[in-house]
């Protein structure tokens, strides 16, 4: 198991989407993170405003995923925006698109998609850009939301427990690494479903069970992991065969994956079976995978073997650790 565990390790840990994450260093690099009003690292730009805060977030996908998979794509420019404001303990306002396409027909797949998604998840398209006489295909949706109380990256606190809540009745869509439990349930009851999952998030940050929440993102759950630790300037030590998986999906593939409903949390431990019973009782696998300590690595433990998966103290991840 000790060579199984390194090579599982060592294969995420050189993915692309992993990788991908570091570029946000040059980002940050020219940007800057010292600003007091917005932090760069979390899933939403957090402003604030009157008695909350206005989130804006934005996502933007692939010229190869749109051209495969256009009603999808669509549907996902409003899914995933939807995540990330709910990762942050926000509800969404209303969101807007920018679309490129070669040809009208591939623009009606791809608008369809989004209506659906942002029908589905209750939130309205209320502008954008589009041009249907491009050389490519490609879309970015952005997001305005609201918040009350924040669940952020950077709020994570040794002692804490972590917590993965993660929609299991779904399906793969390959070759994507993406677990999809959402877009089936575009009709009515299928809707209130989802409405009712999303709100999960903010009633807990509004209820001061979390402080510290991120979506698992196309980094998979370990890069999501180290994302949040690294904001928090914390470590984890992660427990594989606690995290909540499908029966049949390998643990290599289900650590890649980027689901359309999961979450990481933080939490005192006294607080988190009431988090986990509010997950658990809408139909959404939770449990607690792991706890947070002042190490600044990011450990794993499978079976009786553990490993060091990233020591943000020799190497960051997104140039935010000292």
């Amino acid at each position: 198991m000790a060579h199984e565990l390194t090579t599982l390790l060592r294969t995420l840990r050189m993915g692309r989407s992993l990788a991908a994450k570091q570029d946000i260093a040059e980002v940050s690099a020219i940007l800057g993170t010292g600003a007091k009003a917005v932090r760069l690292g979390d899933d939403c730009a957090a402003i604030p405003d009157g008695d909350g805060y206005l989130l804006l977030a934005s996502e933007g996908f692939q010229d190869s995923f749109v051209r495969s998979m256009p009603w999808f794509a669509g549907y996902c420019g409003a899914m995933v925006n939807v995540s990330d404001i709910a990762a942050m303990g926000g509800r969404p306002v209303a969101v807007v698109d920018a679309l490129w396409s070669d040809t009208s027909e591939a623009a009606a797949s791809i608008l369809t998609g989004l209506h659906d998604g942002a029908n589905t998840y209750g939130v309205p398209v209320v502008g954008g850009h589009t041009n249907m006489r491009s050389t490519h295909n490609s879309l970015s949706v952005a997001i305005l939301g609201r918040a009350r109380h924040l669940l952020t990256s950077f709020d994570a606190q040794p002692g804490e427990v972590l917590i993965a809540a993660i929609d299991l009745r779904g399906r793969w869509h390959d070759p994507h690494p993406f677990w999809d439990a959402s877009s089936g349930l575009c009709g009515t009851e299928g809707a209130a479903r989802l409405r009712g999952d999303i709100e999960l998030l903010p009633t807990i940050a509004e209820d001061g069970l979390s402080r510290a929440a991120k979506d698992i993102s196309m980094a998979g759950l370990l890069g999501t992991a180290l994302m949040l630790a690294e904001c928090s300037g914390i470590g984890m030590t992660i427990t594989l065969d606690d995290i909540p998986r499908p029966e049949d999906a390998p643990m290599e593939r289900w650590l890649s994956a980027f689901p359309s409903y999961g979450y990481l949390l933080t939490a005192r431990p006294e607080d988190a079976h009431a988090i986990i019973a509010r997950f658990c009782g809408r139909g959404i696998a939770a449990s607690v995978i792991g706890r947070c300590e002042s190490t600044q690595r990011l450990d794993v433990i499978w079976a009786d073997e553990k490993e060091t998966f990233w020591d943000l103290a020799r190497s960051s991840l997104m140039g935010f650790a000292p």
